[in-house]
């Protein structure tokens, strides 16, 4: 019986040799699923103060693997995020500009650091008698994802990093099934409302998502976002999409509780849904281990819907397949 997050959570020693034995087993199970046989598209969501393109030189050597493992054809896309970065919002970016006039002014324009949101104290944090967490901007971070999957979708998965890897999950939970509704239940308790970029209207003028549901979503040392509102309704109901989750046993950055949180938000829970890593807070994209484990789990989740299109398709051409009499003798009265 697969053991879920809180086993997980409440037993220190699932890192034992032992453990990590059973974990590799249930990987190269996954990895048994053959690749799909068709080209697959990934939306590739850097973290905080990074950009696309250094998110894409990041993963270079990850995406050669891709590659390889994907016979068919792999294509990522790596959009910037739309929110720029100063010295002002984090002091250890002044200098890291490229200066060509010698100006603060000129420094902080050219800085190449981009956000998804800005985190924004309302007073105490988010310990006893704080006010928690806003995420100034995210609308606008969104937006501008709203924007890629019109523009250059559809695609089949989400990867993202550190608050990538949180945009990446509200990604997957804007565009499944009745997410909507779960906003606009959140909204009388100062829930934020569901982004009207994720909307557009059809010829009868009622409204759908943008994109279909995502067949699943990655998350590196990503985490879930602080406070009970404005944010519960990407996480309530739990998210549905199949995600991955990756944690570094010396991430200092991120802590080990908010990504567990994250993946409590999450219907799998399953530990396999889980991947340690030995390292901080970074994309392990030569770590053979955890590469493994990503592309047992994207086999694995397309080799399902592959087989589930496939029964679907028989059980079609077996009704067409029918005689007419059978169905004169009252078929369509007996369901």
């Amino acid at each position: 019986m697969p053991r879920t997050l809180s086993h997980l959570i409440a037993n220190t020693q699932l890192l034992s040799p032992t453990n990590l034995r059973i974990r590799s087993h249930w990987r190269r199970t996954m990895a048994a699923a053959p690749p799909p046989s068709r080209r697959i598209k990934l939306l590739m969501l850097h973290g905080y103060t990074q950009s696309g393109s250094l998110f894409q030189a990041k993963t270079g050597a990850l995406r050669k693997t891709l590659s390889k493992a994907f016979p068919k054809g792999i294509e990522l896309v790596y959009p910037t995020a739309p929110i720029r970065l100063t010295p002002a919002d984090e002091s250890w970016l002044a200098g890291t500009a490229t200066d060509t006039t010698g100006g603060e002014q000129k420094q902080e324009q050219e800085l190449d650091a981009w956000a998804w949101w800005k985190r924004k104290d309302q007073g105490g944090g988010n310990g006893p008698g704080g006010k928690g967490y806003t995420y100034e901007g995210i609308e606008i971070g969104l937006g501008h994802i709203a924007s890629v999957l019109k523009e250059q979708g559809p695609f089949d998965g989400v990867v993202g990093f550190s608050q990538g890897g949180a945009c990446a999950a509200m990604v997957a939970s804007l565009l499944e099934p009745d997410r909507r509704a779960a906003f606009q239940a959140q909204v009388p308790k100062g829930g934020l409302p569901y982004p009207q970029s994720f909307e557009s209207d059809d010829a009868s003028g009622s409204s759908r998502a943008i994109h279909p549901p995502l067949k699943f979503a990655v998350s590196y040392s990503g985490f879930l976002a602080i406070g009970e509102n404005p944010y519960q309704a990407f996480y309530d109901p739990k998210i549905q999409t199949p995600m991955l989750h990756f944690l570094g046993t010396q991430d200092v950055v991120v802590e080990e509780k908010r990504s567990l949180a994250l993946v409590q938000a999450c219907v799998h829970q399953e530990e396999r849904y889980v991947v340690y890593h030995p390292g901080g807070h970074f994309l392990p994209s030569t770590q053979k281990a955890s590469v493994n484990a990503l592309i047992g789990f994207i086999k694995e989740v397309l080799h399902s819907e592959e087989e589930a299109a496939g029964a679907g398709k028989k059980e079609e051409e077996s009704v067409e397949d029918m005689d007419v009499p059978f169905l004169s003798r009252g078929y369509y009265g007996l369901v």
